[in-house]
């Protein structure tokens, strides 16, 4: 199993550094910031840019691998947000992971004055969003016309530092996104299907959604085995690091249904994440320094 943290980009950075640097140092696998102009209940607080963040995030770690959980179509174009992507896949020497998604339906989704999607449009978004930036990754000279992006003869050089190109994980709850990640991901992220009613119930969930990527793999010839595959353990239920306890149980869970990768957020002082610090010292003793 690998292990992987949120850190929101909330903090200046002189107190978002050393937490970047401790994820590094408590021997995660990998770390994140989330993707959004503003978020949820914390759109009212600090905020700061997803790729100056990450940047700034390679910029004092060696080892650990970096990435956006989730970059969004809702403001992003993928001709603009390719030379962002390839910026951090040189600064971070080949550490950068491309978590994309659909985009959601709340404040990002209005902010720019434009109409919000129904969800098979935004699944249909998402697929021209990936199939053009795989493109851009591995094309240079990219000219594309779809219903939501296009391109007129982009330039894309140097291109990536990974052949063919740098990992993109897929975020996918429903079948068409489902089928989107195992077309285009190296990896796929879930946080599982909604209107669950407990934690029992979305668990179950998840090993309905496990069950149907192998089958999308599987219909489309390919083997289940080859794509990483992520659980956001803080999706449901109680905060993942509520307990170390709680975390064992997770991961076990997790690892039953074949995910590779767990990921969960630094805790918080208070409000959504909210954890105790020396909870997350006990899992790193117990999960991570112990590989």
């Amino acid at each position: 199993m690998r292990y992987g943290i949120v850190i929101l980009p909330e903090y200046r950075w002189p107190q978002a550094a050393p937490l970047w640097r401790r994820a590094e140092d408590y021997g995660f696998d990998h770390a994140w910031t989330y993707d959004h102009l503003a978020w949820r209940s914390l759109a009212d607080g600090p905020w700061f840019g997803t790729v100056p963040t990450l940047t700034a995030a390679s910029m004092v770690t060696s080892r650990i691998q970096l990435g956006t959980f989730v970059a969004s179509p809702n403001f992003r174009h993928p001709v603009s947000f390719v030379r962002d992507v390839l910026s951090l896949d040189d600064i971070s020497a080949g550490r950068f992971l491309l978590g994309v998604g659909s985009g959601g339906t709340g404040f990002d989704s209005t902010v720019l004055g434009e109409d919000t999607l129904s969800p098979p449009r935004l699944v249909a978004r998402l697929g021209e969003f990936l199939e053009l930036l795989d493109r851009l990754l591995t094309e240079d000279d990219v000219s594309y016309a779809g219903d939501y992006f296009t391109a007129v003869h982009a330039r894309t050089r140097p291109g990536c530092l990974h052949t063919p190109r740098l990992p993109m994980v897929v975020a996918a709850n429903g079948p068409k996104s489902l089928r989107l990640a195992a077309r285009f991901g190296q990896g796929w992220a879930t946080t599982g299907a909604g209107g669950h009613d407990s934690t029992q119930q979305w668990w179950r969930g998840i090993a309905e959604l496990t069950t149907r990527f192998d089958d999308i793999i599987a219909q489309d010839g390919g083997e289940p085995a080859t794509i990483d595959r992520y659980l956001s353990l803080d999706s449901a239920g109680p905060f993942a690091l509520s307990s170390a306890e709680y975390f064992t149980d997770a991961v076990g869970r997790a690892a039953e249904l074949g995910f590779t990768d767990v990921v969960t957020h630094w805790p918080r002082a208070t409000g959504v994440y909210a954890g105790d610090e020396a909870v997350l010292d006990k899992i790193a003793s117990d999960h991570l320094s112990a590989r």
